[in-house]
């Protein structure tokens, strides 16, 4: 799932019947839940606004520097 621009894995656990997503690539974790896809996308808008709102106030990076 592509959200702004940034990826996001999905999965779904068994275990509280509900999709997970995770952005990956990033400088630190923003998850999100929701019992359907259309709820998903909704959740993950949330979490990666917050996201993006910490770092800016923290002064960091929000995508993960990769070193060769």
């Amino acid at each position: 799932m592509i959200i702004q621009g940034y990826e996001a894995m999905i999965a779904y656990d068994p275990s509280i019947e509900m999709y997970r997503g995770e952005f990956i690539g990033l400088n630190g974790g923003a998850d999100f839940y929701a019992a359907n896809l259309e709820g998903l996308s909704r959740e993950g808008e949330i979490s990666l606004k917050v996201f993006l709102e910490m770092c800016q106030e923290e002064g960091v990076e929000p995508i993960k520097a990769y070193f060769d």
